[in-house]
């Protein structure tokens, strides 16, 4: 059994008001991206189950990683055998990319398919919104219009096919509470759902990540990452989530990994 679950980028971030919960209500957009981790599973031969990175270098115990938790979620309720899991690491983490939200939502779907479980996209949902607030979302793997804490979908009409996509995390890890120090929260100026209306080289004007004024202050780096894609063509650039990754959106394709190279760079067509 083998999946690839794929990253996200945040296409403007408004933070619109404080809850009274202590967390904050946003407004963006999730569109998926084609840089993908890979994962494996087969039935173990032993009476344990267990999981095996390679790739980028994740931190932490593996029986907290969030392939394990979806595994272990659905086994509460189902009767899986036990599961030896690998997962190439390809999405780097902490970069506001999803990607160990992706890996628990694609498991989650694996092995609804493999094992035959029945469970709606509805059910997987729920599921995958015990795990993490953009989980769900990898669950249809398609563009919406995100609000709440980023956990309720809203379906959008809306594609970058055929747009080059350059994106850049630099060894910079953002902490999320310095994220939202400062943070003013108000209603933006600009609805995203209607983005798909307005050219791609007018959204610098309009549509903000509202991290990046605290992040760049914090970390100058990534705003300099930013600058360089605007200057090398792209039509709209952005910090993606909470950072620290950075993407850029260009019209065609380019090479310019070289003026990054204490980064991780990844490039391809968006879909």
């Amino acid at each position: 059994m083998i999946t690839y679950p794929n990253a996200k980028i945040n296409i403007g971030l408004f933070v619109t008001e404080k809850r009274t919960d202590g967390y904050h209500n946003l407004e963006t957009i999730f569109y998926p991206i084609p840089l993908k981790d890979k994962i494996e599973c087969h039935i173990s031969d032993t009476n344990d189950s267990s999981l095996i990175i390679s790739g980028i270098r994740i931190d932490g115990n593996t029986s907290d990683n969030l392939v394990m938790k979806a595994y272990n979620l659905l086994k509460l309720s189902h009767n899986l055998p036990n599961l030896n899991f690998t997962l190439e690491k390809n999405i780097p983490f902490g970069a506001g990319l999803g990607g160990g939200s992706a890996d628990a939502a694609f498991v989650l779907t694996l092995l609804n398919t493999t094992y035959n479980l029945g469970l709606s996209i509805a059910e997987l949902e729920y599921i995958a919104s015990k795990i993490g607030a953009d989980c769900p979302f990898f669950i249809q793997n398609k563009p919406v219009f995100a609000t709440g804490i980023g956990n309720e979908f809203h379906p959008i009409s809306f594609s970058l096919s055929g747009y080059f996509l350059v994106l850049v995390k630099p060894p910079i890890h953002v902490s999320t509470p310095q994220a939202y120090k400062n943070i003013n929260p108000q209603k933006p100026d600009f609805d995203l759902k209607t983005i798909h209306l307005l050219p791609i080289k007018e959204w610098k004007h309009v549509i903000f990540n509202d991290f990046e004024t605290n992040v760049f202050i914090q970390h100058p780096e990534i705003e300099q990452i930013k600058d360089s894609l605007y200057q090398q063509g792209a039509l709209y650039a952005s910090m993606s989530g909470s950072g620290s990754s950075v993407f850029g959106i260009f019209p065609k394709q380019v090479n310019i990994t070289n003026l990054f190279q204490n980064s991780f760079v990844w490039s391809g067509f968006l879909a």
